[in-house]
């Protein structure tokens, strides 16, 4: 599959570089590609491009960008080239603020999400959040001793949903749907669950997992 993955961070890195491992053609987008030549040279194969380029490139796209600027990037890409397509959103809406007591802020009030704020200025977008509640370095295949760990979702698409459960199997989780963007109020905040033993104890090698009887 073409995969378009917008961003240049961390975690955009991380997940064209996983894409590629899984024998996925990949387009990474960018606002200046020349900062990634080294990435480029160590991942034969990936393309560098424009944020536009990289959404018309992928028949999939990621977006792995900071919360704050996700409506600009998507904005970027053009919502013609979006149209239709599903979009892994990998965001969270972490405020520009120091944790307090190790507890990460964001910038959404109670009873929103920022899916939900993305879905609405993209309604012909297909986003699905994905990867969103753990740490870029178990992002790719993790290797826990309890197994492979729980990747919680959520969209308005099935379908969409279905193409991000294919893709997190081929990455090494288990996806766990929880409704329509909607859900996305109860896994945002995860983050800031997942991130406190690493501000507390710089403990950052764990993930969730949902067990049921």
């Amino acid at each position: 599959m073409k995969i378009g993955v917008l961003g240049s961070g961390v975690v955009a890195r991380t997940l064209a570089a996983g894409f590629l491992r899984h024998g996925h053609q990949v387009c990474l987008g960018t606002r200046d590609t020349g900062k990634l030549a080294d990435l480029q040279a160590a991942q034969p194969g990936l393309e560098l491009g424009s944020v536009s380029a990289a959404a018309e490139f992928g028949e999939l796209l990621v977006l792995a960008v900071k919360g704050t600027a996700a409506v600009a990037v998507l904005e970027s890409a053009g919502e013609e080239r979006l149209a239709g397509k599903v979009v892994l959103d990998a965001t969270n809406p972490i405020a520009d603020l120091p944790p307090e007591g190790g507890v990460l802020r964001l910038f959404t009030e109670e009873g929103e999400s920022l899916l939900e704020r993305l879905q609405e200025a993209f309604p012909a977008v297909r986003l699905v959040k994905a990867f969103s509640c753990v740490g870029s370095a178990l992002m790719v295949n993790p290797e826990l001793p309890g197994g492979p760990p729980s990747m919680f979702i959520c969209g308005d698409d099935l379908k969409a949903k279905e193409s991000a459960g294919r893709i997190l199997a081929q990455f090494g989780w288990q996806s766990v749907d929880m409704g329509d963007v909607r859900g996305a109020r109860a896994i945002e905040p995860l983050v800031m669950l997942w991130c406190l033993p690493g501000f507390l104890r710089g403990e950052w090698s764990h993930a969730f997992k949902l067990l049921a009887s």
